[in-house]
C-alpha cells in the first residue's frame, strides 16, 4: 500500500514537471517576442505549439497508465520525442533548406507512418519494434531520396542534413525499437512489471 502511495505520488510530481515544462516551452517564444524582433510568432504558431505539445503530453500520460513497463515507457518516449523533434524542427526551420521547401513535407510523412503502423500493431510491444525498426529506415530512405533528388537548396550543406536527419531521428527511432524490443522479451519471460488494468 505504501510503496503504491509513493508511487502514485512520484506520478504526479512527473506530471506536474512535464506539463510544467510544456507550458514553459510555450511561454519562451512569448518572452523572446518581448525582446527582439527576431522572434515573430503568430496566434496560429502558438496554436500548432499547443497541440504539438499536447500530443505529446497525451500520448505520454497514456503510456504511464497503460503499463508499469518502464522499459515499454522509455521505448515510447524515444518514439514521441523522434516524432516531435522532426515534426517541430520541420516547421520552425525545415530539415532541408528552410521551413518553405516542398521538400519537408515528405519528411512529415515519417511520424505519420510510425503512428499508423502502432494501430496496427495495437500498441504491442512486438509490433511495436517492428514499427519503429521500419520507421527508422524509412527516416533514412526519406533524407536519401530529397538529397539524391537535389531538393536541398545548398547542396554543400548535405552532410549535416543527412547526419541531423538519418543519424539524430533515425537513432531515436532504432532506439525506440531496441527499448521495444526488450520489453517483448521481457514480458516473454515473465520479468515485466504487469499491464494496469485501468
Amino acid at each position: 500500500m505504501t510503496s503504491n502511495a509513493s508511487e502514485q505520488r512520484s506520478a504526479i510530481n512527473w506530471r506536474v514537471v512535464g506539463w510544467g515544462a510544456a507550458g514553459l516551452i510555450l511561454l519562451l517564444p512569448l518572452v523572446a517576442m518581448r525582446l527582439t524582433d527576431e522572434v515573430n510568432w503568430t496566434a496560429s504558431d502558438f496554436l500548432f505549439a499547443g497541440l504539438l505539445l499536447g500530443s505529446v503530453g497525451l500520448i505520454l500520460e497514456l503510456a504511464v497508465r497503460r503499463t508499469t513497463d518502464r522499459t515499454y515507457r522509455a521505448a515510447v518516449g524515444c518514439a514521441v520525442a523522434a516524432a516531435f523533434l522532426v515534426i517541430w524542427s520541420n516547421g520552425a526551420v525545415g530539415i532541408v533548406g528552410s521551413e518553405n521547401n516542398d521538400a519537408n513535407a515528405l519528411f512529415n510523412l515519417v511520424p505519420l507512418i510510425a503512428l499508423l503502423g502502432s494501430l496496427v500493431a495495437r500498441f504491442r510491444a512486438p509490433g511495436l519494434a517492428r514499427v519503429m525498426l521500419g520507421t527508422a529506415m524509412i527516416q533514412v530512405l526519406v533524407t536519401v531520396i530529397v538529397l539524391a533528388v537535389g531538393w536541398s537548396e545548398r547542396a554543400s550543406i548535405w552532410p549535416r542534413e543527412f547526419l541531423y536527419s538519418a543519424g539524430g531521428f533515425g537513432g531515436l527511432w532504432l532506439a525506440s525499437a531496441w527499448l521495444f524490443r526488450r520489453s517483448a522479451n521481457n514480458q516473454e519471460g515473465g520479468r515485466s512489471a504487469p499491464q494496469r488494468s485501468s
